[in-house]
């Protein structure tokens, strides 16, 4: 699961066409203003006029009119932008916008990889087209809090559904906004209370802000780590899939507990675990297991991991699903 060449210069490619979508917009847009605005048309062309003055300026070292052509160029731009502003335009309306701000659409920020890009390469080693597909549906537009009622209370800690999970939510969305903090989430409760729907409502605040995020179920995930750690035909490709899984923004393992347990299991899950805390890397874990399970099920090790490093929020009420029957 290591990118191959091939899959490289597709991420590449993506990267050029994100670029001359951005240079072919702003193209439409100069031409559009140009048209409707002439004045603003001239100005551009004064402006580009004043532009050269001021560089043969610097070249002959004449500081003194480099000076006073830099203050002609600025109240020329501010001519600009007042022709734009009157005319109903925003500042910006003519600059080129990229998808993504940070790296200009290039996949790299001062020659290190831009977290787009290792989302393009989350998504392309380990498919993640579904689970996109799945977020356009769950996501906290499609959350309704009419699934959680008031009537069901939980004995141990007295509240009802609905209460809960507003407590629940309001945390969620200090985790969004405080994003990359370094906090850990686990949703432990019952099939069907919203568990996966609410990991996957993060997910897709996340990606659309620019994160990088990796979704994976335990089996996967144990299987990947099974792969690389046993498969010595595969260990090379597997290089850039076991990396993900520790240097993603936002790792998600979805229904812990669901995988073999077994000593290997126990010391992947805290090699995992511990390396993202130190890394000061988020991760959010969901499981039906309740926190006795947990403990009986992993290690000291992890399960001090998990209540020491992580927000611990159990999730309950009715089954969800068939609510939506």
């Amino acid at each position: 699961m290591k990118l191959n060449n091939s899959q490289y210069d597709a991420i590449m490619r993506m990267y050029d066409a994100k670029q001359s979508h951005a240079r072919a917009v702003q193209n439409s847009r100069c031409e559009e203003i140009n048209a409707r605005l002439p004045e603003y048309d001239a100005l551009r062309k004064e402006s580009a006029e004043v532009s050269a003055e001021a560089a043969r300026a610097a070249v002959m070292g004449d500081m003194t009119k480099r000076a006073r052509l830099a203050d002609k160029l600025a109240s020329i731009n501010e001519e600009k932008q007042l022709l734009l502003a009157a005319a109903g335009y925003p500042e910006d309306y003519l600059d080129l916008h990229y998808e993504c701000p940070a790296c200009k659409d290039t996949g790299f920020i001062d020659g290190k990889k831009c977290s787009c890009f290792k989302q393009a390469a989350i998504d392309l080693l380990y498919n993640q087209s579904n689970i996109k597909k799945i977020l356009l549906l769950e996501n906290f537009s499609n959350f309704n809090y009419d699934w959680y009622s008031e009537d069901y209370v939980d004995p141990v800690s007295g509240i009802s559904a609905l209460e809960n999970i507003i407590n629940v939510t309001k945390d969620v969305n200090a985790f969004i906004s405080d994003f990359p903090s370094g906090q850990n989430l686990l949703f432990y409760g019952d099939t069907g209370v919203g568990k996966t729907f609410l990991t996957h409502c993060i997910a897709s605040e996340l990606l659309g802000r620019g994160h990088s995020v990796l979704y994976l179920s335990a089996i996967d995930l144990f299987d990947l780590f099974s792969k690389y750690t046993f498969d010595n035909n595969s260990e090379a490709d597997y290089r850039d899939a076991f990396s993900q899984i520790l240097d993603c923004e936002l790792l998600i393992i979805d229904d812990l507990g669901t995988e073999l347990t077994n000593s290997f299991t126990n010391s992947r899950l805290f090699y995992c675990i511990n390396e993202r805390i130190l890394a000061g890397l988020s991760t959010i874990i969901s499981t039906n297991l309740s926190l006795e399970e947990l403990m009986n099920t992993y290690s000291e090790r992890i399960f001090s991991r998990l209540t020491m490093s992580y927000g611990i929020y159990k999730i309950f009420g009715d089954d969800i699903r068939m609510k939506k029957l």
